[in-house]
C-alpha cells in the first residue's frame, strides 16, 4: 500500500490538543473511524489504516460510540474458526 501526503492546517494540533508530531497518527485514527462508521471499510481495514490492532480499534470505536458492524455471517465464520481451532 502506497502513501498519500495530505496537508492540514498548522493549528490542527492546537485544536486537537495534541503535539504536532501526533497529528498524522490522530488523523489516521479519525479517518479510519469515519470510513468504518460509513460502512466503507471493514474493522480489519480500519485497524490497518489507524495503525492499531483490531482490539485497539474496537476500543476506539466504542469510545466514539460507533457500533460494530457484526453480522450473522461474521458470527458463523467466527464459530467455524473456533470449532476448527479447538
Amino acid at each position: 500500500m502506497g502513501d498519500v501526503t495530505v496537508t492540514v492546517p498548522s493549528d490542527l494540533a492546537r485544536i486537537l490538543r495534541i503535539d504536532t508530531d501526533e497529528v498524522p497518527r490522530v488523523v489516521r485514527i479519525y479517518l479510519a473511524v469515519e470510513l468504518y462508521r460509513e460502512g466503507l471499510i471493514s474493522l480489519g481495514k480500519a485497524a490497518e489504516i489507524a495503525g492499531l490492532t483490531k482490539w485497539e480499534m474496537m476500543e476506539v470505536l466504542a469510545s466514539k460510540g460507533v457500533p460494530l458492524n457484526y453480522t450473522r455471517r461474521d458470527l458463523a465464520e467466527d464459530i467455524e474458526t473456533l470449532e476448527r481451532l479447538l
